[in-house]
């Protein structure tokens, strides 16, 4: 298995700087890498090497996270996202690819795959919660702050925006023996590149949570219209995302890889190697 180099781009996307990270041959199957909350590109900073030798693997960071821009016009809202992960795919030529779910980035590549399903060749999901039923128990607290006026919800939300915060969504209930393989790179990082704009950005985005809810249903008719091949990856030891969200893909999606592997939200840290085995086997079929 070859090790290929990631590539640390920019580019000007209507005047926004964006920041991407790249790996593989461009004339390769490619495989869009949209990140969750509160990371960006960087939770791909590992998978994308061994899988670079067959595969052209690309990793945006949404502006307002990472290195881009947090322009003050962009609209910061899934809709918004959804606008921007169109346009820079455009931008790169990618007519075909297969899409990674995770986290916050499942809700915005699923409303892609709505919008183009042309576009979509097939899905890996891991750890991205489209089925309310099936929520876990850190979702309650969650739920609680909703039921507040959306003034008291947006001021509650971005009070608890802080590191210590942050270190506790990337190690998020997985075994303490797992949890010691975590690096704190993960929230040193991200907490250095967070901003007062980009806490009142994230506040908004975790408060529009509860209207995403409304969205489920929707996601899970492309799922049952469209059928894609789909790779399910999943690590049930996720305080918000059991291993009964990840069953319930079956719902919509018979014919889905479901593997259970032993790790949690961020299984790209704990499970790389079983993470890469099973997505390179998964391509060779269905990219």
């Amino acid at each position: 298995m070859t090790n290929g180099l990631v590539h640390h781009r920019e580019l000007n996307l209507d005047g926004m700087k964006i920041f991407y990270r790249e790996a593989g041959p461009t004339d390769a199957p490619a495989v869009l890498l949209p990140h969750g909350y509160p990371c960006s590109s960087y939770e791909f900073r590992n998978y994308m090497p061994p899988l670079a030798d067959r595969w052209r693997l690309i990793a945006p960071d949404f502006p307002g996270c990472g290195y881009s821009d947090t322009p003050e016009e962009f609209d910061y809202t899934f809709d918004g996202y959804t606008d921007f992960l169109q346009r820079f795919t455009a931008k790169l030529g990618l007519s075909k690819f297969t899409v990674y779910l995770h986290d916050f980035g499942s809700q915005i590549g699923l409303r892609l795959a709505i919008r183009r399903p042309d576009l979509i060749a097939s899905l890996i999901i891991q750890n991205g919660d489209i089925y309310e039923d099936v929520l876990g128990p850190k979702y309650s607290s969650l739920k609680a702050i909703w039921e507040k006026t959306p003034e008291n919800s947006f001021a509650e939300i971005r009070q608890g925006i802080c590191q210590e915060e942050f270190q506790r969504e990337f190690l998020n209930e997985v075994r303490p023996e797992l949890a010691a393989t975590i690096p704190p790179d993960l929230w040193t990082l991200h907490w250095s590149l967070m901003t007062d704009r980009r806490k009142d950005i994230s506040a908004r985005i975790i408060a529009g949570l509860k209207n995403n809810l409304e969205w489920f249903p929707r996601y899970q008719s492309y799922l049952r219209d469209h059928r894609p091949p789909a790779l399910i990856i999943w690590g049930p030891q996720d305080g918000y995302m059991p291993e009964a969200s990840a069953r319930a893909y079956l719902r919509d999606l018979p014919d889905a890889e479901l593997h259970l592997v032993d790790g949690g939200h961020w299984l790209l840290e704990t499970n790389l190697d079983e993470a890469i085995s099973l997505t390179r086997s998964f391509l060779m079929r269905h990219s």
